[in-house]
C-alpha cells in the first residue's frame, strides 16, 4: 500500500476527478436500468439505483451520486442524500430480497443532508430503517467505500456481509473538519484529527471494520481508472462467489455477529 498520510488520503478521496457511481456502473455492470422514487415523497438524484447484469447474473446496485458537473453536482446535492434516497434504497433492497438478486452498494458522501427540511420529512428515521432492514437481509450484500464515507449516511447503505473500500477511500463517523470543530473547536484542526480518527483502509482493515481493501495507481484512482475497475471488479467477483455458496438463514446470521462484535472487547482469558 502506499506510503500517504491519512489527511493526503482524505484528499484523494475527495479528488473531484476521482471516478464515481456512473463509472462504476459503466466499467462493472451491463444492462442497468436506473428506478427512481421512494413511492411516498419524491425522487432524490443524490441516490443512485437500479437493475444490472454482474457477468450475466442479475443484481441489485445502489449508491450514493456526488455529479461530475456543477450542474449535476447541485442536482445531486453534492452526494448528500435526503430522507428520500434512502427510502428509495430500501425499496430497492426489498424488491432485491423478493427476486433473490444480490445487492451491490457503492459508497461515496460526505454525510446525510443534515437540511431542517430533510430532518422533517423524516432523515433520522429513514437512515435507522435501512440499518434495520440491511441486518435482514437474506441475500448476499456487499458494500464498496470507493470515496468518503461519513456518518450514518453512509452506514446505511453498508450494513453488508463484506464491506470493501479503495485504498485511498476514508470511512468514519464524520469528517475530520466536524471531529476537529467539536473536539477542539478549531476546523483548521483537521489534519491532526485525520490521524486520530483512525479512517484510512489500512487502518480499518487491522481493526477488523471492513473485510478488504482494493488497491489504488499511485496518486489515485482517477490517474487510472481502468486499473481500479479491473481490481475492484476480481474483488467483487471472489467475494460474492463465496456468499453465494451461503444459505440465507447463514448470511443472516453471519452478518448479525459481524456487526454485533465490532468495537467489543476481547474476552480475558481464565
Amino acid at each position: 500500500m502506499s506510503k500517504l498520510t491519512a489527511a493526503e488520503r482524505v484528499a484523494v478521496a475527495r479528488h473531484p476527478q476521482r471516478p464515481n457511481i456512473t463509472d462504476y456502473i459503466g466499467a462493472l455492470f451491463t444492462d442497468f436500468f436506473e428506478q427512481k422514487g421512494d413511492r411516498l415523497c419524491r425522487e432524490d438524484p443524490a441516490i443512485l439505483g437500479g437493475i444490472a447484469l454482474y457477468h450475466g447474473r442479475p443484481v441489485t446496485v445502489i449508491g450514493t451520486r456526488k455529479g461530475k458537473t456543477a450542474e449535476e453536482s447541485i442536482r445531486c446535492n453534492f452526494g448528500m442524500p435526503g430522507p428520500e434516497g434512502y427510502r428509495k434504497a430500501l425499496r430497492l433492497m426489498k424488491q432485491a430480497e423478493k427476486f433473490r438478486r444480490p445487492v451491490f452498494t457503492l459508497i461515496d458522501t460526505s454525510g446525510a443532508y443534515p437540511g431542517l427540511e430533510a430532518e422533517a420529512r423524516g432523515q433520522g428515521e429513514a437512515i435507522a430503517r435501512n440499518l434495520m432492514e440491511m441486518s435482514r437481509l437474506t441475500v448476499p450484500v456487499i458494500a464498496v467505500i470507493t470515496g468518503e464515507g461519513n456518518s450514518g449516511g453512509a452506514l446505511a447503505l453498508a450494513v453488508a456481509d463484506r464491506v470493501l473500500m479503495l485504498e485511498n477511500a476514508v470511512y468514519a463517523i464524520l469528517s475530520p473538519e466536524g471531529f476537529a470543530s467539536i473536539l477542539w473547536r478549531d476546523a483548521s484542526r483537521h489534519e491532526e484529527a485525520c490521524d486520530l480518527m483512525k479512517l484510512t483502509a489500512p487502518d480499518l482493515l487491522a481493526m477488523g471494520m471492513v473485510d478488504d481493501v482494493v488497491p489504488e495507481p499511485e496518486g489515485g484512482a482517477h490517474l487510472a481508472p481502468e486499473a481500479v475497475f479491473r481490481e475492484l471488479d476480481r474483488a467483487l467477483s471472489r467475494h460474492l462467489a463465496a456468499l453465494l455458496k451461503e444459505s440465507g438463514p447463514s448470511l443472516l446470521g453471519k452478518r448479525y455477529q459481524k456487526f454485533r462484535k465490532m468495537g467489543a472487547a476481547p474476552k480475558e482469558e481464565a
